[in-house]
Order: C-alpha cells, then structure tokens, then sequence
C-alpha cells in the first residue's frame, strides 16, 4: 500500500480513511478478538490499569494518567503506537500529515485544488506518530500552537494577515498522532487555557487568527496528584474536557514487583555471567519500597518510585562484580554485604518528611534496608520475637537461635570485610557455633555458596531483631554479642 505515491492511486486502491482514534479502536477490538497482548510488559496492572485504559479507547477518549512517580504512566501512552495502523497516508510536504481525503490547512486544501489526482503522497509510519512534550513553566502557547513567523512572511512576501505566514506549535504538527502532555499541573494556568477548543470545539487561536483546524490527535495527559499543591494544578475546565481520568498505581503484590525489577533492571550481560543472584537478595531489595512507602520519614504524597529497587538490584551486582574483579575471581554471588553498596541507590530516590531530614537521607536508607531484612528474615526462619518473650509460659520450645547468640555472648565477634573472597567468606561463617546446623535444620537440602548465604542471612536478622550487634565500619562488618558492643564506641552501630 505504501507503494501508492498519488491520490489518483490511493483512490483506486480502494484505501478508506479514519479518525486516529477509530484506527485505534479497530485495531484493539482485532487485538483482543485474537487474543494478543494490548501492552507487553506492563506488569500488574492486568486487572485495573489496562482495563480502564481500553475502556477509553473503546470509548473513543483523551485520556489523563493519574499517579505517583514510577508508575509506568509514560509507558502506557507510548505503548499505544502498537494500536495504530503500521501506515497512514499524508499529503505530501504538510507540516500537519493533511488526510488526503479530508485536508485541513490551507496548503492541503490548494494542494488538492491544483494538482487534483497528481496530488503527491506520502506515507507515515506509526513510529512517527507519537509525540510528547514534559510541561514545564516556561512552555509557551507558541510552543503548543503556534505563532507568526516573520521570516516566513519576509522570505514569501506575503503579509502579516495571510494564513500562510504561521509556523504551527507542536500539536498541530502531531495531526493524527498520539500526542502527550507529561506533569500537566506543571503548565501555567493560561497555557492550560490554550487546550480548551483544541480537546472540545477543534479549533485553535494564533495572534488574533482563528483557524477552524479540527486536529485529529489522541491526547494523553499525565499527571502527580502531588503536584496538585506544590507545583499547580489542572484547571477545572480542561480537566473536565479530558473524558477519561485513570488512576494507576504501584505494585500490590511482591510477585508483582519482582517481576518488574527484574524486567527493568540493565544488568550487564557480563555481570549476569559473573554473578548468581539469589531469590532472598532480590526479595530484601524490593522489599525496600513497601518498607519506604509506609515509612514515617518518607514522604508519603511524593511516592516510592519503581526505579529504586531497579537502581539498587543493578548497585547490588555492580557490588559483587567490584568485589569479584579485586579477588580475581570467576564466579561469585550477591552476599549480604553486598546490600551496602545499594545506599547511594535509595538516598536519591525518597522524599523526606521533616523527621527525615533530621535523621539524614543516609541513615533513613540504612534504616530501611534494615527493615527490610527484618520483614524478610521471618519469611525464611522463625520470628525471634517469639522466643525473647514466650506469651505461653508453658511453652517448652526453645529458640533454635540459642546456640548461636550464646556464642557471641561468650565474646567471640567476626569481622566480615567487604572485599572478603567468598572461600575465606565460608570459612568465617563456619567458626560461628550453631550457625551450619540452623540453616540445615530448616533447609536441609541447601549447599555450598547457597547455604553460606543463608548462614550470612541469619547473622542479619539476629541483629535486626536485637540478639546480636552488628557494626558498619570503614572496611567491614563487624558481628558480636550485644552487652560488648555498649562497651565499645567503635564504628557505628545498628
């Protein structure tokens, strides 16, 4: 079809023309008649986003995004090419793609006039029919319509009242497109004006010109309710013209947000032949946001984005590889203390109240990943809240933690370094008494490196939960029992 380079051509082809969103609309009823995937890799929004987001492109809709920071909103938009049809017909040298059935400008329209079935034509591809602009503060009217162009009128000769002398904004351009608007709110209120007759009447204003120019876009806006009160907000007029108004979300399943992180993260395909990476490493680092999107430090308005925990799984390899490279070793895997190395990760990505500005960005991530570790350590082993305080006095069961907190309170410590090659790694945790035989009394099945890092693991949540002292110090990790550590000013405790 895109063989076809005159209107005479396309005519006789038999080609009909459509609005860009009855194009969308056809090709989403074929897509899910045939059962195809709407949008590949947008995970956990099956049973609410995606729903909602169909439901207004069967409805024929603009559409507004709705949602905190990380939320895929962008995505969803730019997943909508996938709707379009693979060509679309233009009138060849239009600044708008003029439909060569229905021309809107003024060239278009003499086009069509003079040359008749002569009338060049040209093809556009889907992936040209996409456009976006990030709302900012200083976007102009001009910048999202148009404005007159005295070079144009001086370099035509024409005069300033001729239609011919404007140079159209980016959303006349984007004719026939999908066309979104990222963090409305952040567009001047008498910008978001400028939207009114181009989403309901079709028509738009430049420098006293009115140009009856009913555009053919799909609008998608995207939006944080936080800035509904830091930044602007969305006039109530033109968020009343936007028909569909969708809430998105961030992961309500760890499964769920597993799978995005791993989907996301770029780790190098060097680094995935270096190191393994455990099922536990990956569930403490995500357990991250849920830990910090209920955090009294953190600003819950602002939100926890996504790109935490894909930054901090790709610090967490980068840890293990820095480490791997300076022990010249082949293989190796993500430890515990590793999990260090993602702090620069976290820091950047939370909002602080203002207790956490008084705590520190640094001390907040620390205290997050040690909740995390916490949260996850009962999803592997037994709570030792359960034995410090039994609720059943007649309880007899002893805590299987007993043997390896008795040890430390006998004064032995480990210092875990952080450049530890993992053979002299195994060996360490090996002099912890009782530590072997907990891991093999719960997963007996578990060896070599795997069973080394549940053993690691172990140490980790004993301190998180107060059996056990651990202390981050300049090059290691120091491990004792918790009645010697309030003797000792060393480092800083956790």
């Amino acid at each position: 079809m895109n063989n076809i380079i005159t209107l005479g051509a396309l005519n006789a082809s038999g080609y009909k023309s459509k609005s860009i969103k009855e194009e969308m609309r056809d090709n989403l009823i074929v897509k899910m008649q045939a059962g195809e995937e709407r949008f590949p890799g947008i995970v956990g929004y099956e049973d609410t986003v995606i729903p909602d987001t169909e439901r207004a492109i069967l409805s024929r809709h603009n559409m507004l995004f709705l949602g905190l920071r990380g939320q895929a909103k962008t995505r969803m938009a730019r997943l909508m090419i996938d709707l379009l049809d693979e060509y679309v017909p233009y009138i060849s040298g239009s600044d708008i793609h003029d439909d060569p059935f229905h021309p809107i400008s003024t060239y278009g329209k003499r086009m069509i006039e003079e040359q008749g079935d002569q009338t060049p034509i040209s093809w556009l591809h889907r992936s040209e029919r996409y456009g976006e602009k990030l709302a900012t503060p200083d976007v102009s009217v001009a910048d999202l319509i148009g404005d007159i162009d005295p070079v144009k009128a001086a370099n035509l000769k024409l005069d300033f009242s001729d239609e011919r002398v404007i140079h159209y904004g980016i959303i006349p351009r984007s004719n026939r497109c999908i066309f979104v608007i990222n963090e409305l709110p952040d567009l001047q209120a008498r910008i978001q004006v400028s939207l009114f007759n181009i989403l309901q009447e079709g028509d738009i204003q430049i420098r006293g010109f009115k140009l009856r120019l009913p555009l053919d876009i799909v609008f998608v806006f995207t939006a944080n309710p936080e800035d509904y009160t830091n930044r602007g907000s969305i006039v109530t007029p033109l968020k009343d013209r936007i028909e569909s108004q969708i809430l998105t979300h961030y992961p309500k399943s760890m499964e769920a947000a597993l799978s995005i992180t791993a989907q996301e993260a770029a780790v190098h395909a060097s680094q995935a032949k270096l190191i393994d990476q455990s099922d536990l490493v990956a569930r403490i680092i995500e357990q991250i946001s849920f830990e910090a999107r209920s955090s009294e430090f953190v600003d819950q308005k602002s939100g926890v984005s996504a790109r935490l925990t894909i930054a901090a799984l790709e610090n967490a390899f980068s840890a293990a590889e820095r480490r791997a490279l300076i022990n010249k070793e082949k293989r190796t895997q993500i430890w515990m203390s590793d999990l260090q190395g993602i702090i620069p990760a976290i820091t950047g990505k939370i909002e602080l109240v203002y207790e956490g500005e008084q705590e520190g960005p640094y001390q907040v991530s620390v205290n997050l990943l040690e909740r995390s570790i916490r949260t996850v350590f009962t999803q592997y082993f037994p709570d030792p809240e359960g034995f410090k305080k039994k609720r059943n006095k007649e309880a007899t069961v002893e805590s299987p933690y007993k043997t390896v907190s008795q040890w430390f309170d006998l004064g032995n410590h480990i210092n875990m370094l952080f450049h530890l090659k993992d053979t002299d790694r195994v060996k360490l945790l090996n002099t912890v008494v009782g530590l072997s035989e907990l891991v093999l009394q719960y997963y007996p099945k578990a060896t070599g490196k795997h069973k080394a890092l549940l053993m690691e693991f172990v140490l980790y949540g004993l301190s998180a939960y107060s059996l056990i002292s651990k202390k981050i110090l300049s090059e290691k990790i120091e491990f004792r029992d918790l009645m010697g550590s309030m003797f000792s000013d060393e480092g800083l405790g956790l």
